[in-house]
C-alpha cells in the first residue's frame, strides 16, 4: 500500500498561520505573508505526524509530494519533515518539465491525499482532477479543504480505501 501525501497546504503550513482559521491562513497565502516563503519554518497541521505514523505502522509506504522544486527548498521541506518527526518516507517533487500529474502517474500510489488548492486557484489545480482516467481508476483520491489537515481521515488504512 502506497500513500502519497501532498505536503504544503495538506500536512504542512507556514508558521504564521498557527492558531488561525483556514480563511485567515488562505488570506495570508494570497497576500504573501513573509513566512509563506520561509519553507524551513513550516509546521505540521494538526496531528498529521500521528496520523501518518499510524498508517505506516499498518504497513503503508509513505510518499511525500512537495510543491517545491529548487534544491534548497526541497531540502528545507525534507528538514521540516525530519525535525517534526514525520515517519520516514520518500520526498518527491517535479523535476525538469514534469507536472504533478506526471509524478503521480509515475509513482502510482494506491491513495493520493491532497488539498483543494483554495489559495492558488482551486479545482483546476487539484492533481486528481487532472490525471488520466486510467490512472484515476487505480488511485483513490482524497481531497481535503486546504489547511484543514488530515486529522479527520480514518486511522485505519482499510477505511481510507
Amino acid at each position: 500500500m502506497k500513500i502519497m501525501i501532498f505536503t504544503e497546504g495538506t500536512i504542512l503550513m507556514h508558521k504564521a498561520g498557527q492558531g488561525l482559521s483556514r480563511d485567515k491562513i488562505i488570506e495570508q497565502v494570497k497576500k504573501k505573508e513573509p513566512s509563506v516563503h520561509d519553507f524551513s519554518s513550516y509546521i505540521p497541521i494538526g496531528s498529521a505526524v500521528d496520523k501518518i505514523s499510524s498508517w505506516q505502522k499498518q504497513g503503508a509506504a509513505i510518499i511525500y509530494l512537495t510543491s517545491r522544486s529548487s534544491d534548497k527548498e526541497v531540502n528545507d521541506i525534507s528538514k521540516v519533515i525530519k525535525t517534526h518527526n514525520f515517519p520516514p518516507g520518500r520526498l518527491i517533487y517535479c523535476q525538469d518539465n514534469e507536472t504533478y500529474v506526471d509524478v503521480v502517474e509515475q509513482y502510482s500510489p494506491d491513495i493520493l491525499i491532497e488539498d483543494n488548492c483554495a489559495s492558488i486557484g482551486g479545482a483546476s489545480e487539484v492533481i486528481a482532477n487532472n490525471i488520466k482516467a486510467s490512472a484515476r481508476e487505480k488511485i483513490k483520491s482524497i481531497i481535503l479543504p486546504e489547511f484543514s489537515g488530515i486529522d479527520s481521515l480514518a486511522s485505519n488504512i482499510s477505511e481510507l480505501i
